[in-house]
């Protein structure tokens, strides 16, 4: 009898001791799956509040789920939102605003009552990924920086003591200007007179594997650089090699701003010996309307320049420095705001209008299932300025010969006839190719001389082939996003099948030390 006790009480011993285990594991795979889920970059959005008419909180995350919007951005903790953002699967960075950083900064249990009341009364529901500590501080109000680290350091640790401190970040976002000679990259460094401020910054971002929040704003660089930075490099629009921006330092070609300045805060990075905090773009963006100051505030620069944003993000290339890690970005920002203060720009960086219809459409079927707003996959391929008429009329005679693009309204009398010149008919004869082969990747190469654009070419009677297609096939672009998110999934399912092969693995090995025990115990 006694010994049927002792038996009974050794298998619930075992038994516990293979629950507990599970347990763990499972802890230890959910957390494995959030950190592969984090290196994955991704596309994000900021919710500004200044416009008149905002969706009520309910009404916005519909929105944001309905435009496949997955990240979002905040200027504030709003209970509202946060309560509404409740069992979706979006994860929102909230944020400490300016003029609370002195309580915070200065009182470790008001820091710690700011995570309990917007964060652990919320989270895991709603998904909080990320504080955002100020903006802008050590710029807009460098009276407040030595109050960063200290809020910094209260709200991580408040986190700590609630164990959420792996699940969610705590940074501060800066402006570009705390970086200077930004450009050639291998030569930028941080302001020195805020360097005892970055540096102790940095450390703790390295120790909290948090990342560097900087917000970079292309369109600033080329108003300020205007006839030294090209309006095509700013808005990521392809570069024949000769306008390629080189680092004769490092001799790395730049084709886009944005990269030149995220590898500059890297090299700054770099000179205070800080080399694993990764950057993270908290705004970027362009305006679609300005003044008269502004006049390369456009709705087509405004659409080129995140169309080809949000491209470059999901082709995950990184930057010359660091093509391992791309940076995720949030976009400057979902609605207009209004009800800014002039320049007009500052009320026009919206991509909606705030009662939700576009501002204007993004091109980026095609690239994932971000933003619903854009059916039309509206791109275009046609010849690139700076080449000579020899070549483009080489590239021309092969579209319309072997390549058997349709060439006939490129004749004379026909409607793409005029203007009549070799690039104009080239780019018909392109876009012609193009649209024929699927937009398959690759057929707007022609040795170099094409481009993809966004912009329709067409004018007057002549329209072109991208154009004529659309209007019959605007439907069939919606699955498009499928296919460029199996290469992810299957990544994700591999790694899962592998994950549960070591499950196995582990639970064979207890086994076998256990089942000889518990065998000889039972018998």
């Amino acid at each position: 009898m006694a010994n049927s006790k002792l038996n009974i009480i050794l298998i619930h011993i075992l038994f516990l001791s293979f629950s507990s285990f599970a347990e763990a594991l499972d802890s230890q795979l959910k957390q494995q799956n959030q950190d592969e889920e984090e290196r994955v970059p991704f596309v994000g959005v900021n919710i500004g509040t200044d416009v008149s008419n905002l969706p009520a909180a309910s009404d916005l995350v519909a929105f944001l789920q309905l435009q496949k919007i997955t990240h979002v951005r905040v200027y504030d903790a709003n209970q509202d939102i946060l309560k509404a953002l409740s069992g979706t699967k979006i994860r929102v960075i909230i944020s400490v605003p300016n003029n609370q950083l002195l309580a915070i900064g200065s009182s470790n249990s008001t820091a710690a009552s700011w995570i309990d009341r917007n964060v652990v009364a919320y989270y895991p529901q709603t998904l909080v990924s990320g504080i955002s500590v100020g903006d802008e501080v050590l710029t807009s109000v460098p009276s407040s920086a030595p109050l960063i680290l200290p809020a910094l350091e209260s709200l991580y640790n408040a986190l700590v003591a609630s164990n959420l401190h792996q699940q969610i970040k705590v940074s501060t976002p800066h402006a570009a200007s705390i970086i200077l000679d930004p450009f050639p990259p291998s030569q930028a460094y941080f302001n020195q007179s805020l360097v005892s401020v970055i540096l102790p910054l940095l450390q703790f971002l390295s120790r909290t594997g948090s990342p560097l929040m900087m917000n970079l704003y292309p369109y600033y660089v080329f108003m300020q650089n205007k006839g030294v930075v090209p309006l095509d490099n700013a808005l990521f629009k392809p570069l024949t090699p000769n306008k390629e921006m080189v680092d004769p330092n490092t001799l790395l070609h730049y084709t886009n701003v944005l990269d030149a300045m995220v590898d500059a805060a890297y090299f700054s990075m770099k000179n205070l010996n800080i080399t694993d905090v990764v950057v993270l773009v908290t705004e970027t963006g362009w305006p679609a309307k300005g003044d008269s100051k502004e006049p390369y505030a456009t709705k087509d620069n405004a659409d080129t320049y995140n169309s080809n944003l949000i491209r470059h993000v999901f082709d995950r290339s990184g930057t010359p420095l660091h093509p391992e890690t791309t940076s995720s970005v949030f976009i400057y920002e979902l609605f207009n705001e209004d009800l800014r203060s002039p320049p007009l720009s500052e009320a026009n960086w919206g991509l909606f209008y705030g009662n939700t219809t576009p501002a204007y459409l993004l091109h980026v079927s095609g690239i994932g299932t971000f933003l619903a707003n854009d059916t039309t996959n509206q791109t275009y391929c046609i010849a690139m300025d700076g080449f000579d008429s020899k070549t483009l009329q080489a590239a021309l005679d092969w579209a319309c010969g072997p390549g058997r693009a349709n060439c006939s309204e490129i004749q004379p009398g026909e409607s793409c006839f005029q203007p009549n010149n070799v690039k104009n008919h080239a780019s018909y004869a392109f876009d012609s190719y193009y649209q024929k082969e699927g937009k398959a990747q690759g057929s707007c190469d022609f040795k170099g001389v094409a481009m993809i654009t966004t912009t329709d070419p067409s004018h007057g009677s002549c329209i072109f082939p991208g154009s004529k297609k659309v209007s019959n096939k605007t439907k069939e672009v919606v699955n498009s996003t499928i296919s460029s998110n199996a290469g992810e999934k299957l990544r994700f399912k591999t790694f899962n099948s592998i994950k549960i092969s070591a499950i196995g693995n582990i639970l064979h090995i207890l086994l076998a030390a256990y089942l000889p025990t518990l065998l000889l115990v039972l018998l």
